[in-house]
């Protein structure tokens, strides 16, 4: 199987969704320039994720429905191109908007919607609603097909995100991002690919977007060579600080190779032992405020 491509669109929005639609589909020509399979964006491009110092009406009036002219123009890029886009955006909804990514074929078909679960309720997030669930789709690709899943920013703090998708099948998993990717939250990332044996894109703004610094990352969750008597570095891509279009380069067939005979993963859990894991009657969380906007 030919080497999957995976674009990170390390870009700064420039102030409105009509002009961040312009700027993201050029960043998207650019990636299939590079030879990208999939070009991913940072967190709620639509709107930049411009929701702090905002009052909470002013930004949720931005949200857009998924027959937006902004939705509809990357599914149209995405057949043009022969490339598949995953495009973020604030999603119109009853009960408040959704923080949102529609993955769109190289055919231009919808083939994945997610909403961000673990919504930053601490924080103004707190005016969106989460999430439903988790979710993973095979990809056609022009690598071959391929199993991904999503998980938006702050979902990667938690464990079951990377997990259930793992045991849905997932083989990437794409994480759209905003805010400082420092050593602890890129150690996140390195252990859930590490954990589950999975390849895990996170596409951040670049340190020109306040509360941002760029490091878009990819692992590829291969922790072990055969050829090899010690682990390896599992990042395969650190785009820096600035902002730019960098491609990460995925070996799905070693990656299949290596879940087949590593102990990672799936391979011994103990799931009846874990009711406590997704039980309501525990103690209550450390954190005892609430954000209230």
């Amino acid at each position: 199987m030919k080497p999957l491509k995976i674009a990170v669109l390390q870009i700064a929005p420039v102030g409105t969704c009509k002009g961040n639609l312009q700027k993201g589909l050029e960043a998207c020509q650019t990636a299939k320039e590079q030879g990208a399979d999939i070009a991913l964006f940072p967190e709620m491009w639509s709107c930049g994720y411009h929701i702090f110092d905002r009052p909470v009406e002013e930004w949720t009036c931005e949200a857009i429905d998924t027959n937006d002219e902004f939705i509809e123009a990357f599914a149209l890029l995405a057949k043009q191109l022969n490339m598949a886009i995953g495009i973020t955006f604030l999603e119109q909804w009853p009960t408040g908007p959704k923080n949102s990514l529609i993955l769109f074929d190289r055919h231009g078909q919808n083939r994945l919607h997610y909403s961000k679960v673990h919504t930053c309720d601490f924080d103004i997030e707190s005016a969106l609603t989460p999430g439903d669930g988790f979710s993973t789709v095979t990809l056609d690709t022009a690598a071959g097909p391929v199993k991904i899943g999503a998980m938006i920013c702050y979902d990667r703090e938690f464990p079951e995100s990377a997990r259930i998708l793992m045991l849905q099948g997932a083989e990437i998993i794409l994480v759209p991002n905003a805010c400082p990717m420092e050593i602890n939250r890129l150690s996140q990332l390195r252990a859930r690919a590490f954990e589950n044996m999975v390849g895990i894109v996170t596409c951040n703004y670049p340190a020109s977007v306040p509360d941002c610094n760029g490091h878009s990352t990819a692992f590829d969750g291969i922790a072990y060579l055969p050829d090899s008597p010690v682990s390896r570095d599992t990042c395969i891509l650190d785009a820096g600080e600035q902002e730019g279009i960098s491609t990460a380069v995925f070996d799905l067939d070693a990656l299949r190779t290596y879940r087949e005979t590593e102990v990672h993963g799936n391979a011994f859990r103990h799931p009846k032992k874990y009711h406590l894991l997704v039980s309501t009657e525990i103690h209550p969380p450390f954190i005892r405020k609430k954000y209230r906007g």
